[in-house]
């Protein structure tokens, strides 16, 4: 294994910002004490000493970043398609969370996820366990040892869900956090590891008035990030609406309960049918929307309104949402938010523009990596000067080989044609991953 301080040759593509993609051809991305140092055409004086690892011509790019994904159901991914949201949730993926009170199922299930997130293109992930303590602490020791980056949290629901996966009461689905918070260290790795907790209340219809309110207290205690949807079903709102009548919208129960007083970050997933007045509390509270289009489209959800989230400039970056989602990969997540954004410009919203390549590959590295850093882990998603080195390295060669293209579309390439077989070489914080 590679770490700390060594250099990367290749064809280099990073976003600096979410209109441009930089670009050097043949030239050096240097790591020092698992840091990027920057891109050069040619290597400092200063680092002349460190190894040249040559990639040559192969592509290096940021790591990719996952900000929603459900461990439990990447097994059962592809089935039950043809369904809508909460009837997929009680036929598919209820049951199937169930079986993680099997901790030998368990530990299968989620060796195998971790298997096939190390070949991924991605890096770090924020993922959804279930709501048994032994299993979710499980997940994240095995996610440990992979060297990948990632948030984890126990699932809570005390209400209107199978009798099989209710906890008993708030004061039950409490204490269990507690004692998973306390069982994982604050961390995989005993607080500073590469895997640490969110807070994970599933949403609003299945976690009662006193467990989130507890789940606030919590996130305050130990100064937690936190998971959970928002917006995504019609059907979900109107339930949303019914349960909580004070609240004028479903962000607006959120943040009622204290999870969006800003002390704390946090990801909501989906936001398919937000208004503006949700959008705006999105943004001044400085929530996250992770978008999840392959998801929304299987489970019929609807096409969130993505352009605007950027105009108003509200925290965003992708997701899988396996298994709503078909996909890990964060690069098929990128061209589902190319297409459906030109799916909403022709059907809803003609005077807005879709999504760029370069919009899209940024959201999907910095945009939400930086989610990461504010949950406690350094800059990330890009070769600027100081970022974390998460890199990919990808032979195009296969993709590419009968057109003379630049940098920027042999990567716009990769992320519509690649898969996990073009994957040579991948770095975590400067660390390189077994992908093999």
């Amino acid at each position: 294994m590679t770490r700390g301080n060594f250099i990367l040759k290749g064809d280099i593509a990073w976003s600096k910002d979410p209109k441009t993609i930089e670009t050097k051809k043949g030239a050096f991305l240097v790591c020092r004490e698992g840091k990027s140092a920057g891109v050069f055409q040619h290597i400092p004086g200063e680092y002349k000493n460190l190894p040249v690892i040559d990639y040559s011509p192969a592509l290096i790019i940021p790591g990719l970043t996952d900000l929603h994904m459900h461990a439990p159901q990447f097994g059962f991914r592809a089935l039950g398609m043809d369904e809508e949201l909460l009837e997929w949730l009680n036929k598919r993926a209820f049951p199937e969370e169930d079986k993680y009170a099997d901790l030998a199922y368990a530990n299968r299930a989620y060796f195998f996820l971790r298997e096939n997130l190390k070949k991924s293109p991605n890096t770090r992930i924020v993922l959804f366990g279930t709501m048994h303590v032994k299993a979710t602490v499980l997940l994240m020791k095995l996610l440990e040892e992979s060297g990948l980056v990632c948030l984890v949290g126990k699932v809570n629901m005390d209400r209107n869900c199978p009798d099989y996966l209710r906890e008993k009461d708030a004061a039950a689905s409490l204490a269990a956090t507690r004692e998973w918070l306390l069982e994982c260290g604050n961390g995989a790795a005993g607080g500073g590891g590469k895997v640490r907790p969110i807070l994970t209340p599933r949403f609003i219809p299945s976690c009662s008035d006193e467990l989130m309110e507890g789940l606030a207290r919590l996130q305050k205690e130990f100064s937690l990030p936190l998971q959970s949807h928002l917006s995504e079903n019609r059907k979900e709102i109107g339930w949303v609406r019914e349960l909580c009548p004070k609240s004028d919208s479903y962000g607006d129960a959120y943040a009622k309960y204290g999870f969006f007083d800003g002390k704390a970050p946090v990801v909501m997933a989906h936001c398919v049918w937000s208004d503006e007045k949700e959008m705006e509390l999105l943004r001044e509270r400085g929530v996250y929307i992770a978008h999840c289009a392959d998801s929304n489209t299987n489970l019929s959800s609807g096409i969130a309104p993505v352009r605007r989230f950027i105009e108003m400039g509200v925290p965003l970056g992708l997701g899988s949402d396996v298994a709503g989602g078909t996909h890990i990969s964060i690069f098929r997540a990128m061209c589902d938010a190319i297409k459906v954004s030109k799916l909403r410009s022709v059907l809803v919203e003609p005077d807005k523009m879709p999504l760029t390549v370069e919009e899209a590959f940024y959201l999907g590295t910095a945009g939400g990596a930086s989610f990461f850093e504010k949950a406690g882990f350094g800059p990330s998603g890009s070769f600027e000067a100081g970022c974390e080195l998460d890199a990919l390295v990808i032979d195009d060669r296969t993709i590419s080989f009968l057109c003379d293209l630049s940098v920027r579309d042999r990567l716009e390439r990769v992320l519509y044609l690649s898969d996990e077989r073009d994957i040579k070489a991948k770095y975590v914080q400067g660390g390189e991953i077994e992908t093999r």
